[in-house]
């Protein structure tokens, strides 16, 4: 995983105080979706707040990256915002220095806009071995793989499965539990992640094309 931390954020209290009705208007928006839904990790695109995609989205796609997660973690200061963005091809291989640029230009706008009110620390990552899947392409991408996923609801008397992932068709997912078939609606999951299956090349000291790594 590649990952760019900014370091603490401190707000900029001056700006605050010359924020427009308007901004104040949509802060509070934001403020309360917040709320209702980044005091736990947002584990699935669908979730992410409306007005923090808003504002996030359009650094990302400019990048010509895209948007996979992203989780606010409130609490003591410096809060944590951590996104994690992907290729077009989702194939993980996100340059540092293309994380660096993103991370800051999505700090840029979060901060004219004047929208986490604390200081934070801001994380731009690409996926790591165990790859979140938190859209319906990632599921599709991750067919053949083993997965494990939480439900918002109990299906079946259980939440938690872990299993490899067989086909992902028609919003619904079959996994392979225990020898047991299940089809976990792509609506009723909370979290998933693909979990990465070493190999002995991963021990071997050879890259990925069989070249030995200097």
């Amino acid at each position: 995983m590649l990952r760019v931390d900014s370091g603490p954020i401190r707000r900029r209290r001056a700006a605050r105080l010359e924020v427009g009705k308007w901004n104040l208007v949509r802060f509070f928006r934001f403020w309360a979706s917040c709320t209702r839904n980044c005091s736990q990790p947002i584990a699935m695109y669908r979730d992410i707040p409306e007005e923090l995609r808003r504002l996030i989205e359009p650094v990302v796609e400019d990048a010509d990256l895209e948007l996979v997660d992203v989780t606010l973690r409130r609490g003591r200061p410096p809060w944590l915002l951590r996104i994690i963005v992907d290729t077009t091809v989702g194939d993980g291989r996100v340059p540092v220095d293309l994380c660096a640029r993103v991370s800051r230009e999505i700090e840029t706008q979060l901060d004219a806009e004047d929208a986490i009110e604390s200081a934070y620390r801001l994380e731009v990552s690409s996926p790591g071995l165990d790859r979140t899947l938190a859209r319906e392409k990632d599921f599709r991408a991750a067919q053949g793989s083993e997965v494990s996923l939480e439900t918002r609801r109990p299906l079946d008397g259980r939440r938690r499965f872990r299993g490899k992932l067989l086909a992902f068709e028609g919003g619904s997912a079959r996994m392979l539990v225990d020898g047991e078939a299940f089809d976990v609606p792509f609506s009723e999951v909370a979290k998933a992640k693909a979990i990465y299956q070493f190999s002995p090349a991963d021990f071997s000291g050879k890259d990925s094309s069989g070249k030995q790594s200097a």
